[in-house]
């Protein structure tokens, strides 16, 4: 009963900014607690104020060389900054194989800077599925802007689309030509491109395909539509990371001025809606695997006896009412 009340205490808290509660109710939704429905209630109100950053892309390109970068310049602007880092899980223990970013620890002693590691927990989308209520918490918390770091998995990180207000594609001389890139499925998503390691070779032949590429997709007749801006950086040295936080404003100020933001929230909460309720019935089917109503049903598809859809809906008209 104790812990039941500590709730509404730890987001008081983690409104005023303590990140050892900002710690525990991040904790909180990873281990999927009971205590999770009041914890999100609690939060909701406090929620909305803050940029959602995707920052994607290959493994090798520099994201958290990156991510710190952005940190420096944005909290130079007076910002509070959260930061999510996704890692690879391990696993066996499946947590987080790398840990707290180690080119993030200059950070590591500002209060208005919060860094967290989340495990992907074998989830190929390259998000933990507990990331979007991670991120409720780190908006009501105050951040200005919560930067989210994705593991470097290909294809598959097209998700980060989906959860992001702003999301930025980094990509560097030597990790393929844009073309190649548009094959991965990163390039349909970006609202900004980051050429990192701009100080090496083959760099501005990267830019001139990449923004070929982008030419073929653009629709030249919508003036209203966003035209991603292509960015040349040096992350380690911090070059050019003062115009990728300006073109982040310009961003912010775009999605405001059209609705774009608010359709991209709806969206994003829709999704998470959608997650949780599947998550839930995927427990309910649990328990009819247990008693042999889903494996009578599969066996009756394998031989024949009557097909998917009609099994799915026999399950659905049972355990939904």
């Amino acid at each position: 009963m104790r812990q039941t009340r500590s709730v509404p205490e730890l987001v008081e808290r983690a409104r005023k900014g303590e990140a050892r509660a900002v710690a525990r109710l991040i904790s909180l939704v990873e281990d999927a607690s009971p205590l999770l429905r009041e914890v999100m209630a609690g939060l909701a109100p406090y929620t909305g104020n803050a940029q959602i950053v995707g920052i994607t892309g290959a493994p090798g390109v520099g994201k958290s060389t990156s991510t710190s970068a952005l940190v420096s310049q944005l909290r130079a602007t007076g910002k509070r900054v959260g930061v999510l880092a996704v890692d690879p899980s391990s696993p066996f223990s499946g947590g987080a194989l790398l840990g707290d970013r180690v080119r993030m620890q200059e950070h590591a002693t500002d209060p208005e800077v919060y860094i967290r590691s989340m495990a992907s927990r074998g989830h190929l989308g390259g998000l933990a599925w507990s990331t979007p209520q991670a991120l409720r918490v780190l908006d009501a918390a105050g951040c200005d802007v919560v930067l989210v770091e994705t593991v470097g998995v290909g294809q598959s990180e097209v998700e980060i689309a989906g959860l992001a207000d702003t999301t930025l594609v980094l990509l560097a001389p030597g990790m393929g030509d844009g073309i190649q890139a548009a094959k991965a499925g990163i390039l349909e998503i970006g609202d900004i491109y980051v050429i990192n390691k701009a100080d090496r070779d083959g760099a501005d032949q990267v830019r001139r395909e990449l923004r070929n590429t982008l030419a073929l997709a653009r629709d030249a007749e919508d003036e209203n539509s966003w035209h991603p801006p292509i960015v040349k950086t040096v992350a380690q040295t911090g070059q050019g990371v003062d115009e990728v936080v300006e073109r982040l404003d310009k961003h912010r100020t775009w999605l405001e001025s059209t609705g774009e933001l608010a359709r991209r929230r709806i969206g994003r909460a829709r999704d998470e809606i959608e997650s949780i309720a599947v998550t839930a019935l995927r427990k309910r089917w649990g328990d009819v695997h247990a008693r042999t109503e889903l494996d009578v049903l599969a066996e009756q598809v394998a031989a024949g006896e009557t097909d998917p859809y009609r099994a799915a809906d026999s399950l659905l008209e049972t355990y939904t009412d």
